[in-house]
């Protein structure tokens, strides 16, 4: 069986290049500016030319407005959008419509009945991640 690996946060060549060379196939950036991780869009864009046949870019949001996804969009060309806020199914359908893109919604999980969050994205979504639960007032979401 074939492995999906995601290495994100990536914002220089250095690492990059170290997810690539390691077998990353989805290298994702960070676009919630509260994270230490954060990557403005044209940068962004810049370094996933490196993963071009190599691995999916993958821009992780956190409840990004249209502007915003516009913005990362154009600039990015990510080949998936990762959602990892509180978006509603409605929103994560709003998404995938928009921009033709893929979707993968994020959740998080502290004990087995959080997964019951999934069933609304069903059908919605194109893959999910599980996620650490964060804990309350973090305002980090993972």
């Amino acid at each position: 069986m074939a492995l999906d690996i995601k290495i994100c946060g990536l914002k220089t060549d250095a690492a990059m290049a170290a997810a690539l060379a390691g077998g990353a196939s989805h290298v994702g950036f960070i676009f919630f500016a509260k994270s230490p991780r954060y990557v403005e869009p044209a940068e962004a864009g810049r370094l996933r030319e490196a993963a071009r046949g190599k691995a999916m870019a993958v821009a992780v949001t956190v409840d990004a407005g249209d502007a915003f996804l516009d913005e990362i969009v154009a600039k990015m060309q990510p080949d998936m959008l990762q959602l990892h806020g509180a978006e509603t199914p409605e929103r994560v359908a709003e998404v995938k419509a928009r921009y033709g893109l893929p979707v993968m919604k994020a959740l998080p999980l502290s004990e087995a009945a959080d997964l019951e969050r999934m069933k609304p994205f069903i059908g919605i979504a194109d893959r999910f991640l599980f996620d650490a639960k964060p804990p309350n007032g973090s305002e980090l979401p993972g």
